[in-house]
């Protein structure tokens, strides 16, 4: 968000893709990702609804700050702040926004932003959550090929990945749905879609987001597409969220890409009401979020005071609508493995005497740090395949 002022003021699901989860399954079996990548449902849309597996579920977590050059907000895009979120805030979804045409976006260091970005993704994925690719851009039709080169990377990197959410724009400005950002992001989901046809992409609408309204008139053809609502509890109330609902009537799925509990410049103070207010929203409708920023920057939007890690006003509050949000991937969980037995340390016997060769129903196993539990006989590797059931992590 660059807090330019804001000047405007039920269907039947269709079946989870198979190649994703085939191919999702195959890399648990055979990548050095191994059981992570299985512990996420890949994500579809049917109608105006978002589905991870074949149930609508939101899941809520951060977006990152900028992650230009020396901006302050790059200092996060590390493996162990990703893996903090997911253990300590019990977060979801984590938002990589890379800054493209601003002083040290990616115009000016593609490859020090594309690291940052891989950086985040891999913590993600290692860490069982969902992510946000975002080309964090108020001018994208300016860059189409750029945009169509980096996603093209990016789907060929990270397709296989239900992890994995494509945003292609992040903000436009008060510019033409149908002459400018149809076009640019039908250019862009096609370069994706050559290589990855399923996973979710997300669409930038008119005005910072906010016309999601406009982009349901006319919304893109295209398989697995959500469009971008964002909005700032201190600027915007129930006018927009009354835009939100004529989209979803109109058809479109929506998805909360950045969100901030203070006023649309970024400053300010907490405003509880609208907070709880559009938190109630998100819940009834199943928008996913991602709130901003993730940063320590001295404003009321940022999670940290200045150099710090203590949470701000801001920062206390997100943190506990993130742990209450009531769809999770539960199977992260921590758990104190002490004691449980570490494949291929085997819990059961086939007979009186023999060795221990098997788990059955009900026993535990830790295996890469993760604690299993056995739905069946099985003599199978932990979260190779469905005779486990991923409990969570080890904190121990």
């Amino acid at each position: 968000m660059s807090y330019l002022p804001m000047l405007r003021l039920s269907m039947k699901k269709s079946r989870v893709p198979a190649r994703k989860l085939l191919l999702s399954c195959l890399g648990c079996l055979f990548i050095g990702l191994s059981q992570q990548a299985c512990a996420v449902e890949p994500l579809s849309v049917s109608g105006n609804r978002i589905y991870a597996g074949d149930t609508i579920k939101s899941f809520s977590g951060n977006s990152l700050f900028w992650s230009n050059n020396e901006w302050g907000g790059e200092k996060f895009y590390r493996a162990d702040i990703v893996k903090m979120l997911r253990e300590e805030w019990d977060a979801s979804i984590v938002r990589a926004s890379m800054g493209i045409q601003e002083e040290g976006g990616y115009l000016d260091d593609p490859a020090g932003n594309k690291a940052k970005v891989v950086t985040v993704v891999d913590a993600a994925i290692a860490n069982d959550m969902y992510v946000i690719i975002d080309w964090h851009s108020h001018h994208a039709e300016d860059n189409v090929a750029e945009a169509v080169s980096f996603f093209r990377e990016m789907a060929q990197k990270y397709g296989d990945s239900p992890n994995v959410i494509y945003e292609i724009y992040n903000e436009p400005l008060q510019i033409s749905w149908n002459n400018v950002i149809k076009p640019y992001a039908e250019t862009v989901i096609a370069a994706i879609r050559e290589i990855d046809p399923d996973n979710l992409i997300v669409v930038g609408t008119p005005s910072w987001s906010q016309d999601v309204d406009t982009a349901s008139w006319n919304p893109i053809n295209g398989t697995n597409i959500a469009y971008t609502l964002h909005f700032y509890a201190g600027t915007h109330g129930q006018y927009l969220r009354d835009k939100a609902i004529t989209a979803m009537n109109n058809g479109i799925a929506l998805f909360v890409t950045e969100w901030g509990t203070i006023n649309a410049d970024g400053d300010g103070d907490v405003n509880e009401a609208e907070t709880d207010a559009w938190v109630n929203f998100m819940k009834t409708y199943n928008l996913s979020n991602a709130n901003w920023a993730l940063n320590d920057k001295d404003e009321g939007a940022s999670t940290f005071y200045p150099d710090t890690m203590t949470l701000t006003p801001s920062g206390k509050k997100v943190k506990s609508i993130i742990a209450n949000w009531p769809d999770k991937l539960d199977n992260q969980s921590p758990n104190n493995c002490t004691g449980v037995n570490v494949y291929p340390n085997w819990t059961r016997k086939s007979w009186e005497g023999g060795p221990y060769d098997h788990s059955e129903s009900g026993d535990h196993m830790v295996y890469q740090n993760k604690l299993y539990q056995a739905n069946w006989y099985t003599t199978s590797i932990p979260g190779s395949d469905n005779a486990w059931t991923l409990l969570g992590i080890c904190t121990d």
